[in-house]
């Protein structure tokens, strides 16, 4: 741990690192000399960030982390159409081939997994390009699932999707 010390001019007492104390001295504690206010206060980071770019200071912004925090907003957002269509195919999957099984909250899933996404779509449109180029391999995932979660054989699931995009997403049908 570094302890530095920082005169504050304000004429006040501040503990030192070893719990005495200095007059109009501040001790600052990190673990390390490299630390930024992105380690140590993601909130104000964000914050302080804001304010430059607001205030056009661009030579102040920690680019690093800044890219690094849109690539993982980004990241997230294909996740979760990843995930919500994962989930999507399986219900619709367990729907068509377990039709003695079906109980609401299938239905219920079907018809929150499209809206949740209809609703990154509005938000986001390029996410929709986004979930046709995965569609046939979550589709593959959804397959798997169906058969561990059914007990069913994978021959069971056909290899390639029975729903189309269409039918799967856009569409407020139920498989039969």
């Amino acid at each position: 741990m570094l302890v530095t010390g920082v005169e504050t001019g304000f004429g006040g007492y501040h503990l030192n690192a070893y719990g005495s104390c200095n007059y109009g001295v501040t001790m600052v504690f990190s673990k390390t000399s490299s630390e930024t206010l992105y380690d140590t206060d993601y909130l104000q980071w964000i914050e302080t960030t804001i304010d430059q770019l607001r205030s056009r200071n661009f030579d102040d912004v920690d680019w690093d982390n800044l890219i690094e925090e849109l690539e993982d907003m980004a990241s997230s957002q294909r996740k979760a159409v990843r995930s919500n269509l994962k989930i999507l195919l399986l219900h619709l999957l367990k729907y068509r081939y377990q039709p003695e099984k079906r109980i609401d909250s299938w239905r219920f899933s079907i018809v929150d997994r499209r809206q949740q996404l209809q609703e990154d779509f509005e938000e986001s449109p390029s996410l929709r390009n986004y979930g046709t180029e995965i569609f046939s391999r979550t589709y593959q995932d959804a397959r798997k699932l169906a058969a561990a979660e059914t007990g069913l054989a994978i021959a069971t699931f056909p290899v390639e999707s029975p729903f189309t995009w269409q039918d799967a997403v856009d569409s407020e049908d139920f498989p039969t």
